[in-house]
């Protein structure tokens, strides 16, 4: 097995082999492995009394936010065991560690040396404990006061020739109030540049989900997971991405629900589940999750869904109304003697070939279906991140209209989000395509007219800066280089601007590759006590089923030089705008309930949000949905019409996926192990089949580069250990960040712009 160093030219994605030990995939998630390595991180970074504390308010009515995973809280009791998943307990390890670096660490280390380290190396380093400032040519990072820093920030925005060439990103850990913040100060500067994570993931769920059902939020109620007939699980690894969904779907299946998994790897978590709450799980007995796997073929989704439906109409055909819900169909929905007669004119072997299913599972998954009502459809990245994202999603839609699926108990959408608060972003207002009634609402409100041409989303501000329209770059929140596509690029738009702004608990790459000038604004974190005036103040957040509910963080902060989001939005604005500023921003400097007063005045919804937000659990928003209504143009669910196109490789080519590690968050890696998956200290890998491995004359162990040709540009990733593993023939799957660098700036979803992290070709060669 290669053990050599491995260096990537330049500091955007360095990587070393750090020694690859394989074992077998596990068959089963969490139990007590899960419960000891949450406690070994915890231990490791916080100590015993702080982590118990902190674990101890997490996910609890009376406590915090967990700042991972978006999965909702029960509404009733919540568990005083430990509301929280292994993954949660690592995400509280990371915030609440009691290291810290400021002037001293940045003094002895330079920008070059950090940025040689690896992404798990860096954010080991502990939590920013001040403000720093990097100068233009400038090798480190040196101290910098609160008051110099946003006096920066006003005169390098001031100093632009139009508001929109600045970008605005946000990260969906940021609160709702500091998102509602944020929007309303960069549409007072006057720009609609408000690019965020959701343009990366679940983009192109909104845009769908609004298009065919009128609200880009999903339906259900974790409720409803209890009353499910048939729960679909479509692109998703809720044992590594959403713990504690595993939970609910226990529950579902004790109470008599069929679980359908469809996904290129068979998951751990898709399988089985010890529960380490319960005496079963403690044991290691597995609990079954999935009655039916689907191993489809990477972007397979939609010939997939559609040979079902085509199936369904068969049989709806030799039995009138025993498959179908024709009246929800004639009475609710329009569009579907169209999708009818188009779903008439495929090709049932095409489809079955390009899914890369048999068609006695597939007859085996509609037999499941046909006299089933309640039936729930879940997904996340794996249907998100195609160039046909949009329309695969809207299929999946088709499947629960013509069977009456939506809008009553049990049954529904559920694209479940990744980060915590990212849906809770979008509601504040936190999305550069605002509405003409969102804007309105501000102009009445605040009495100035809000910008209402269209700003730019990730995709579109790199390309920006890359291009040199945009010059000034502050992000609130997240490692926006490592979480974006092509690397190289990416780290080339940076470096072209005249500042860079991150607001961050800890060190990450984005800090490392940077603008002329750079600032580093520490902030603190869900888990960490606001004080303000001498009074603790609550946030509130939404998750992916739309309750909104407080965030009360507990413990000391590490350094008295934090402040909160909040209060960093605030001061900025005041150091832009001065007093010509439309909005009253020392107000909000006063106590966080003057920020909630203004939500409630312009985001509906939101009626009551200091009286209902301290009530325990929180409260649900409107759901039009949720309440059988469709919010289109004529009330009615459409149907869509969609054709698949397959992506055209040659015989020596492979469609690669990125996906996460078990040991990682988004791009904040924990460890360096893939438990689940066998895989272990190594992050530099990439998982075929081993027919592919023989076709290509590779050997299983061996050192090979990734090549990326798109528009003639070849984009590598270096040395990375070919690792046999059961995924479907001509695919592969990779780990995000590090293969980031082989996804291309321009090959984006049709109509959401979401970059294509699992719609890769590449080539693979000896290394």
């Amino acid at each position: 097995m290669p053990t050599d160093e491995t260096i990537l030219p330049g500091a955007e994605n360095p990587g070393k082999l750090t020694g690859l030990k394989l074992g077998p995939p596990q068959q089963a998630a969490a139990g007590i492995p899960g419960v000891v390595a949450a406690f070994k991180q915890v231990i490791g970074e916080v100590g015993l009394l702080r982590g118990l504390k902190a674990l101890g308010k997490l996910n609890q009515k009376d406590g915090f936010d967990c700042p991972s995973c978006a999965w909702p809280d029960p509404d009733d009791e919540r568990s005083g065991i430990g509301e929280y998943c292994e993954n949660g307990a690592k995400a509280i390890a990371e915030e609440a560690t009691t290291k810290k670096i400021g002037a001293d660490f940045f003094r002895k280390n330079s920008v070059s040396e950090l940025a040689a380290m690896s992404d798990f190396e860096i954010g080991r380093k502990g939590r920013l404990a001040e403000p720093m400032f990097l100068p233009v040519g400038g090798s480190h990072y040196q101290p910098i006061s609160w008051q110099e820093a946003f006096a920066k920030i006003g005169t390098a925005l001031n100093e632009l020739s139009s508001p929109d060439e600045a970008v605005f990103y946000t990260s969906g850990r940021t609160s709702n109030e500091a998102a509602f913040l944020y929007q309303l100060f960069v549409r007072a500067y006057g720009t609609n540049n408000l690019p965020d994570c959701s343009n990366m993931c679940h983009e192109s769920s909104g845009v769908a989900l609004g298009e065919s059902l009128g609200i880009g939020k999903g339906s259900v109620k974790l409720e409803d997971f209890y009353e499910a007939e048939v729960i679909l699980i479509l692109g998703q690894n809720p044992g590594t991405n959403h713990p504690r969904m595993l939970t609910a779907l226990q529950k579902a299946k004790h109470n008599g629900a069929t679980i359908i998994s469809i996904n290129p790897l068979p998951e751990a978590g898709l399988m089985a589940f010890n529960n380490p709450q319960q005496v079963k799980g403690m044991l290691g007995l597995d609990s079954a999750i999935t009655d039916i796997y689907l191993p489809v073929r990477i972007n397979g989704d939609m010939p997939l869904l559609q040979a079902i439906e085509i199936m369904m109409l068969e049989r709806e055909e030799k039995n009138p109304g025993t498959v179908l819900d024709q009246v929800f169909i004639q009475n609710q929905t329009e569009g579907f003697e169209a999708l009818k007669h188009h779903l008439q004119h495929l090709n049932i072997e095409d489809l079955i070939q390009q899914s890369g299913i048999g068609k006695v599972q597939l007859a085996e998954t509609v037999n499941i279906l046909q006299d089933k009502k309640k039936i729930i459809a879940c997904w996340a990245m794996g249907l998100t991140q195609h160039k046909n994202s949009v329309d695969t999603i809207k299929e999946l839609v088709n499947l629960l209209l013509m069977k009456g699926s939506i809008g009553k108990p049990g049954a529904g959408t559920c694209p479940v989000r990744g980060h915590s608060n990212v849906q809770g972003d979008r509601t504040m207002g936190i999305y550069e395509k605002p509405s003409s009634k969102f804007l309105q609402k501000i102009k009445d409100r605040f009495q100035f007219e809000p910008p209402a041409s269209h700003g730019l989303d990730v995709v579109e501000c790199i390309k920006a800066m890359h291009n040199e329209k945009a010059s000034v770059f502050i992000a609130m929140g997240g490692n926006f280089l490592s979480a974006t596509p092509d690397t190289l690029y990416t780290a080339a738009a940076l470096r072209k601007c005249t500042l860079t702004v991150q607001v961050s608990t800890k060190l990450n790459r984005s800090h490392l590759v940077h603008g002329r000038e750079a600032l580093i604004l520490p902030c603190l974190g869900r888990s960490d006590k606001d004080l303000l005036n001498g009074q603790q103040q609550i946030v509130s957040c939404e998750n992916s089923m739309g309750v909104v509910q407080q965030s009360k963080g507990i413990l000391e902060p590490v350094s008295d030089k934090l402040l909160s989001e909040p209060v960093i939005i605030c001061q900025m604005a005041k150091a832009t705008l001065g007093s010509k500023s439309p909005v009253n921003w020392d107000i909000y400097l006063k106590h966080y309930d003057h920020i909630r007063n203004d939500i409630e005045q312009v985001i509906p919804g939101f009626e009551d949000y200091n009286e209902r937000v301290r009530i325990p659990g929180g409260f649900y928003l409107p759901n039009c949905n949720r309440e059988g209504r469709f919010d289109t143009f004529d009330g009615k669910a459409a149907f869509n019409i969609a054709r698949f196109q397959p992506l055209i490789k040659k015989d020596n080519e492979l469609l690669m996926m990125t996906i996460r590690s078990h040991d990682q968050f988004n791009t904040t890696i924990y460890g360096l192990d893939d438990r689940y998956r066998g895989i272990k200290n190594e992050r530099r890998v990439i998982l075929m089949n081993e027919k592919d491995i023989m076709t290509l004359k590779l050997t299983d162990g061996e050192l090979v580069n990734l090549y990326n040709h798109y528009e003639d540009v070849e984009r590598v990733a270096y040395g990375f250990i070919v690792v046999s593993y059961p995924i479907p023939e001509g695919c592969a799957a990779t780990y995000f960040p590090e293969a980031n660098v082989l996804v291309p700036i321009n090959s984006v979803a049709d109509k959401s712009n979401t970059p294509t992290s699992k719609w890769v070709i590449i080539t693979v060669r000896k290394a």
